[in-house]
């Protein structure tokens, strides 16, 4: 069972926290080249697909009761950093979409969306090595 879970989480991951990363990576620039259809696809590709990704911890607390690891420090801090990207992309990064969609834009507001854009990358990708490297695991795998 926990590798059909494994896989579904992964599968979440890729498909549904890799779009949102990638769309609001490109917003700033669509914004700053008054491509305002392609900004709009973009705030709702992020919209859409960060409820989608709610899927990701979910499944991924099915592999760590499987696996038993719940407890583990590399698994607490991969939880902690999820539950941050998941408020700076939902607190920080799509309000500010919609603000500069809204037209309420100053250039000060497009470069701390850039910024919060990366911090929320930069989240996954600590996440992302976490879950791969597992520092301390026991398990072997």
């Amino acid at each position: 069972m926990s590798k059909i879970l494994l896989s579904v989480h992964v599968l979440a991951a890729i498909l549904a926290v890799g779009p949102v990363a990638v769309a609001a990576s490109m917003f700033p620039a669509a914004v700053r080249r008054g491509d305002v259809k392609s900004a709009t696809l973009l705030h709702r590709i992020c919209r859409v697909y960060a409820y989608a990704a709610i899927a990701v911890p979910v499944f991924g607390f099915g592999v760590a009761g499987t696996m038993h690891v719940m407890g583990d420090p590399w698994l607490l801090v991969s939880i902690g950093l999820t539950a941050v990207a998941a408020a700076v992309l939902a607190l920080l990064v799509l309000p500010r979409q919609k603000r500069l969609l809204a037209e309420e834009s100053t250039s000060d507001t497009l470069g701390r969306l850039a910024m919060l854009t990366g911090v929320f990358n930069l989240l996954w990708a600590v996440v992302t090595v976490l879950m791969i490297v597992r520092p301390g695991s026991s398990t072997g795998a």
